[in-house]
């Protein structure tokens, strides 16, 4: 079904419109869900996962595990939609320097790359915690309880390194890459995440020695995946630019859903001596500004078209690029994204995304760290309570949302969720409405997305359950008491008319006599409003109105008279007859005769004057 939208102005205090079923309280045995956790892009989460073994990245487990995360905030720098932000005024320059960089070095480094790099492990919160020395950058390093230089982080046996193992030769055990028997070197990032806790561990250059502690690391970064702290200024991480590497890693478990929902890291050949919001540190002595500073955003243009025959992973990379952009985030190169080196995804799958030339992409202004998403006065939505209704009667749904800052416009939108595995269609009577009606094709549990945007903050989700049943009892009759208005004047255009009584349902019709049946624009158990078309209209008369419930049971409410009067007729103005003037000389200073009419006026005054 389409999907629509509609803007509404946020007054003072709270927006709320609820809408209940009559009789879904007389419907018992049928269980319904809870509150559903939904995340930043409107993807329903599930329960939060719950680790209890180390789970390495490349395996159905953790797929699972992630697919079921908020990683990182709603309103994080990596989750946020950039598609509509303008674009930096040195865009232009910014580009050119990225690409000419590049093309310098080998006329083949024009387009985007996509490396499989970073890995990760999951762990539980009581992940037994170890030592690990960190060597080249301590002061900027994170201890988690230990002391510098050593640091005591949960790292598991099964800690992977950079490039393990699709980017490793075949044969080479995790731990002969984890001790770099082959000396090969390189930036060894390793990842691990707690997701009970929160908690994301990320250091650079990782290696398993024969020392004591074992672990050691050129340095190391903790970061809250429930918060949008930053690294303190000035501080690197496992990224040069101090950002978290994982939020913006490309998966396999996204890839094969076919939305990637947050931002990328990207790598530039050289950026700028400055840093601006989400990052926290340079890694240049340049200043022109035409390179890019580490956190500047870029995006791939709107214009760009994705083909249809690409693979669906380089179609989600290209998309993501165009809704949430990706951070430079170190130098390198390329112009290159990261992915995992999971050994799951199909060989080549991303050669059509690397087709993408540079000249394709554009940088945006970037929003602060109270701007944006993390502004004041961001909207918060509930759906309603979950409901069973019967399939002849629909449901009558209705959300709040609190939170807005008075005067800004609101809009909402209802749709079906995951309607490839739904049991049958919904068609909503105004999926624009807060408050607003829906009927369904076929008996079944059916969940009820509604979104809330404000054009400033991350869009705002809740979601409903309505368990639709069959055949369980029947509709109950109508009751109409009132009509608003209960008069119009004929020929005066469309009417809004609002009924009120009871046992009102999603369902319901209105008949007006001599007419066709309308359906009503909004719905709730006790009210209905429609549209009445001007040809309803045209002449003067008393038509009845009344309200029908559809069977199983069901039946027609009493009915109402409306009074459609006739126009008063039209009375042409009337212009008072004129009087030839009259004057009379008067005797004595300003004394004048007076005439009738204007004329005799005029000539009085005149005469008056003159005698001055």
């Amino acid at each position: 079904m389409g999907i629509h939208s509609r803007s509404t102005t946020v007054h003072p205090g709270t927006v709320s419109v609820l809408a209940r079923t009559a009789f879904a309280a007389c419907l018992v045995g049928v269980s319904l869900s809870a509150a559903e956790r939904i995340n930043h892009a409107g993807r329903i989460l599930g329960p939060p996962p719950v680790v209890a073994t180390p789970v390495l990245f490349n395996t159905a487990q953790a797929d699972a595990i992630v697919a079921a995360m908020q990683i990182m905030p709603r309103t994080s720098s990596w989750n946020e939609d950039i598609s509509k932000r303008p674009l930096h005024a040195d865009s232009v320059a910014i580009m050119a320097r990225i690409r000419g960089d590049l093309v310098a070095i080998n006329a083949n480094r024009n387009r985007l790359r996509v490396f499989a790099e970073m890995n990760y492990v999951l762990v539980p919160d009581g992940q037994a915690l170890v030592n690990q020395r960190f060597t080249t950058y301590p002061d900027d390093s994170d201890f988690n309880g230990g002391t510098a230089p050593i640091a005591t982080w949960p790292i598991p046996t099964t800690m992977p390194v950079e490039t393990w193992p699709s980017g490793r030769p075949a044969g080479e055990t995790l731990e002969q890459w984890q001790r770099d028997s082959a000396n090969a070197g390189g930036d060894r990032h390793a990842i691990v995440v707690q997701p009970g806790a929160g908690r994301l561990f990320e250091s650079w250059q990782a290696k398993l020695t024969g020392n004591t502690p074992a672990w050691e690391a050129s340095n190391g970064a903790i970061f809250p995946l429930t918060s949008n702290t930053l690294r303190p200024a000035g501080w690197t991480s496992g990224d040069a630019a101090g950002l978290p590497m994982f939020p913006a890693l490309i998966r396999f478990d996204e890839c094969e859903r076919g939305v990637i929902e947050h931002a990328l890291r990207i790598v530039v050949n050289k950026s700028r001596k400055a840093y601006i919001y989400p990052a926290t540190h340079y890694a240049s002595s340049l200043t022109d500004a035409s390179y890019p500073a580490m956190g500047q955003r870029v995006r791939l243009k709107s214009s760009f078209v994705v083909s249809a025959g690409w693979s669906k992973q380089s179609k989600a990379v290209a998309t993501a690029l165009k809704k949430y952009g990706a951070l430079v985030a170190d130098n390198g190169g390329f112009f290159s994204v990261s992915a995992c080196p999971d050994n799951r995804f199909p060989a080549g799958c991303f050669n059509d995304v690397q087709t993408i030339d540079i000249d394709q992409f554009e940088v945006v202004t970037t929003t602060g760290a109270a701007e944006g998403p993390r502004a004041a006065n961001e909207p918060t939505v509930d759906a309603g309570a979950d409901q069973a209704v019967l399939l002849a009667s629909g449901a009558l749904i209705g959300g709040t949302v609190t939170g807005a800052a008075a005067g800004s416009t609101i809009t909402s939108t209802w749709s079906l969720y995951d309607a490839a595995t739904a049991p049958g269609t919904a068609t909503f009577a105004d999926p624009t409405a807060l408050a607003t009606s829906v009927t369904f094709s076929n008996a079944g549990a059916y969940t009820l997305l509604l979104a809330v945007d404000d054009g400033v903050h991350t869009t705002a989700y809740d979601a409903v359950v309505v368990t639709v049943q069959a055949s369980a009892g029947s509709n109950p009759a109508p009751t109409l008491s009132a009509l608003s208005p209960t008069s119009a004047t004929a020929g005066g255009g469309n009417l809004t008319l609002t009924l009120t009584g009871a046992n009102f349902l999603a369902t319901s019709t209105i008949t007006w006599s001599g007419q066709p049946a309308l359906m009503p624009s909004t719905v709730t158990a006790s009210t209905l409003t429609v549209l009445v078309p001007a040809s309803y209209l045209t002449s003067a008369g008393t038509p009845t109105v009344s309200v029908v419930n559809p069977a199983p049971g069901g039946g027609t409410s009493a009915a109402l008279t409306f009074t459609i009067a006739a126009p008063s007729p039209v009375t042409p103005p009337v212009t008072p007859p004129v009087t030839p003037p009259v004057a009379t000389a008067g005797v004595g200073r300003g004394k004048c005769g007076i005439g009738f009419g204007t004329a005799g006026i005029f000539l009085a005054l005149l005469t008056w004057r003159f005698r001055r």
